[in-house]
């Protein structure tokens, strides 16, 4: 557009001095049309220019209907008719007839060169099987347009994300989150940042169970990294989406690029308003004194959030490129709701009171990234990348509750928090990358990741007027890690056959605080992480890969935080700042099977996981508190599946099922927590192509119940639909997507101690939006857009 722009003014200061020294007008007149579908094309480029040159001497832009009229006192010219996307014309042949020429229809075809940099990534096949981790390319994925980060990686194979929003992967929640390799406070837990990641940020999420050396060894379950869009086509290119859906989900986004020689200069902006309403019920048994409490909470979420990423690539010669980007977002919260709690004594209701919640919170999130990249003549992929990355998240939260008495016994009171959290991260990374000939390849690098958190929490009850600090529940927690990591790998790579050798050495500094009791917790360990990539082509479509990984779960800031959220009163989540990290040695095997319109996938992997992690309740007086717990191994063995099926021009299928058997060893407490049970999940999309150039989507999952240590969850069975409608010559497209179509999402778990009983149901409910983005420059529209859920 800038060119065009700075072209069209180029040409009118021409005009007006050719007007000065030229003598009778000559009007041009024309209609410029699509060759492929006849259709008009407006904004074209209708230049007057010089015989043997390209000066323009008067231009214009065809209007909406293709037609274009343009003056000119030159009396030696060619008429250049040039379109992004298309071949250009140049008519120096035409039949001046009283001072007038009509070029009649224009037929512009397109240029079939340039087309080839229009890569859609919707058009991807939906996963891709690559050595050591599956590609899903978000692009395909219809039914959900409109969402969030959460909602691209609920529909992954081997992902799981519950109602809210902890992510697991093969049924395992020691999983590391990056986004475009790197850690990031986005991903954290206790930011929930990701939800001002929407689905058209995303370029795909690459899902890695068995990951090499060269990543980090955090996450026991593997690593799933979100890649961000960026568009390095040149010229300027941009695409703008806006949604709508209910319940309330409302945004713009708008994603700009500039690519010229030396810079690439990107940009996404995103502003909405979303609602994320929810409901629980709670019971709480006490088998030995027959004493109940029942409560039953309806909730709202309601933010306004801003979303802002600049950035630019600076190609300082052809082998050295500098990476500049910063990201600035912010959550405004707003989180109303009321719970009604029954007490019990057997049947006989004994009080019944109300809590309101009235929470207010903004979160502030900062980000930069600052990367180099060295490429080496001797070899493509011989380079050096340098990276340093720094980020912060905030939040400034308040809290007011009430008890208001319905019946029976006085049960009023009236509380108070504040939270004030700050958490800052910095990643420093080196990679370099040396083949030493076409079958061996060299890599080694570290990486120094620091994690630096304050949390400031008080709890206030109000006594005869005045608030008087809750010393039991307050606390000022501080928390520091350090990792530093230093990596090899060799890989040896023949036609058929691959070996890929790696070794990670890791140091973890870890030190928590808590202010108001003085107690500490320091950690300070050193672990190798050696891994193991094999490869065989038995044939052209049929291929066997296998591994072997040992992987680290450290505790978390919120695992390890003893905050406690009193929004219910009667259960209370807790950390645990004496939790030390889980370890896991993992082994897969896998073939690949391509046959034209059928592939296959199948894998079968071991995982053995020692010092599991896993949330315990413990029940005093009614109140339930759970907190983690290192509690013993899990051997898990499992098989995974995954086809499809695309035969028909109208119809694909693909099938994704995990299977797992695990046996769970351990003692707490002098209880011993000894058993086996199995879980499975299956995903089905179907996708359709209806008449007048509409797609369909339907996705359906079903996730079966299981055991952990107490609980048993109950199974889930939901389906989410999308439709897909590309209009304005594929830059334009609308679509709809409707999330747990049938509102049969519900998260349920049970506990059924000797002592006690705990029963807990979550729900969320039907979610639609409907959205529409447009596309200008050289690209499509993007196939995927708008605000979280």
């Amino acid at each position: 557009m800038q060119k065009r722009t700075l072209m069209l003014l180029v040409t009118l200061v021409f005009s007006a001095l050719q007007a000065f020294g030229q003598g009778s007008t000559v009007t041009i007149k024309g209609k410029v049309i699509e060759e492929e579908t006849d259709l008009p094309l407006s904004f074209v480029t209708i230049a007057v220019v010089g015989i043997g040159s390209d000066v323009p001497l008067a231009g214009t832009l065809t209007a909406d209907d293709g037609s274009f009229n343009i003056e000119t006192t030159a009396s030696d010219f060619a008429i250049k008719i040039s379109f992004i996307g298309f071949e250009t014309k140049l008519i120096e042949d035409f039949t001046v007839e009283g001072n007038e020429i009509d070029l009649g229809i224009v037929v512009l075809g397109a240029d079939s060169q340039e087309l080839e940099d229009v890569v859609v990534v919707g058009e991807k096949s939906s996963t891709e099987f690559r050595l050591d981790k599956r590609v899903f390319n978000v692009g395909q994925d219809l039914s959900t347009a409109g969402g969030s980060a959460l909602d691209v990686l609920s529909n992954v194979p081997s992902v799981n994300v519950n109602i809210e929003g902890q992510i697991s992967l093969r049924g395992s929640a020691g999983v590391q989150i990056l986004i475009n390799g790197k850690p990031s406070v986005m991903a954290s837990d206790g930011g929930n940042a990701l939800g001002t990641l929407t689905a058209d940020m995303i370029e795909s999420i690459e899902v890695i169970t068995n990951p090499s050396a060269k990543y980090e060894a955090e996450g026991t379950a593997g690593i799933i990294n979100i890649v961000l869009k960026k568009d390095e086509r040149k010229g300027t290119n941009g695409s703008i989406s806006l949604n709508t859906g209910i319940p309330d989900n409302h945004s713009v986004g708008l994603s700009l690029n500039h690519r010229t020689e030396k810079f690439n200069l990107f940009s996404q902006l995103g502003v909405g308003y979303r609602n994320m309403p929810n409901e629980n019920t709670s019971i709480n048994r006490n088998k030995v004194t027959d004493t109940t409490i029942y409560s039953v909470g309806n909730g709202d979420k309601y933010e306004t959030f801003y979303n802002v990423i600049l950035g630019a690539d600076y190609h300082i010669n052809d082998n050295n490129v500098i990476t500049l980007s910063g990201n600035y977002s912010l959550e405004d919260e707003d989180q109303p709701s009321v719970t009604n709690f029954s007490s019990l004594y057997g049947e006989t209701v004994i009080s019944s009171w109300d809590r309101t919640e009235d929470t207010e919170a903004t979160n502030p999130k900062y980000q930069f990234d600052l990367q180099y990249k060295r490429d080496f003549d001797d070899h493509e992929d011989h380079d050096l990348l340098f990276s340093a990355l720094g980020s912060s998240f905030a939040k400034d939260q308040s809290s007011y509750f009430t008890n208001q008495t319905t019946a029976g016994a006085d049960e009023d009171l009236e509380q108070r928090t504040a939270t004030d959290f700050g958490e800052t991260q910095y990643t420093f990374k080196l990679d370099y990358t040396k083949p030493f000939s076409d079958v061996f390849t060299l890599e080694t690098g570290s990486q120094y990741f620091i994690n630096d958190v304050g949390n400031d929490y008080m709890v206030e009850n109000l006594e005869n007027g005045t608030w008087m600090v809750d010393a039991s529940q307050t606390n000022v927690f501080d928390y520091n890690q350090k990792v530093l990591g230093v990596y090899a790998t060799g890989a040896y790579e023949k036609e058929k056959w691959g070996l890929k050798l790696g070794l990670r050495v890791e140091d973890t500094d870890l030190k928590t605080y808590l202010q108001n009791t003085g107690e500490e917790n320091n950690q300070n360990y050193t672990d190798l992480f050696p891994s193991i990539h094999t490869s065989y082509e038995l044939r052209e479509n049929l291929s066997i890969q296998g591994g072997y990984s040992r992987r680290i779960f450290r505790p978390r800031l919120w695992d390890l935080n003893p905050f406690s959220n009193i929004q219910n009163n009667y259960n209370i989540r807790t950390g645990n700042p004496d939790l030390q990290p889980e370890y896991s040695d993992s082994y897969e095997v896998a073939t690949i099977y391509n046959a034209g319109d059928l592939s296959l996938n199948f894998t079968l992997y071991q995982r053995n996981t020692t010092g599991v992690v896993e949330r315990i309740s413990f029940y005093e007086d009614n109140v339930n508190i759970t907190r983690p717990e290192n509690i013993g191994t899990n051997n898990s063995t499992g098989l995974e599946l995954n086809a499809k099926y695309d035969a028909l021009d109208w119809f694909t299928a693909t099938v994704d099922m995990n299977y797992n058997y695990f046996v769970r060893n351990g003692e707490f407490d002098g209880t011993s927590f000894d058993f086996s049970n199995d879980q499975w999940s299956g995903r089905l999309v179907t996708k359709f192509k209806l008449p007048a150039g509409v797609d369909f989507e339907a996705t359906t999952n079903y996730r079966s119940s299981y055991q952990t240590v107490q609980s048993t969850i109950s199974d889930q069975f939901f389906m989410d639909f999308g439709l897909r409608k590309k209009i304005i010559r594929g830059r334009g497209v609308l679509n709809m997507s409707v999330r747990d179509a049938f509102a049969s999402r519900i998260q349920e778990s049970i506990i059924d101690q000797p002592e006690y009983s705990l029963y807990n149901e979550g729900f969320r409910g039907r979610f639609i939006t409907l959205g529409f983005s447009f596309s200008f420059g050289k690209g499509e529209a993007m196939t995927y857009s708008g605000g979280r859920r």
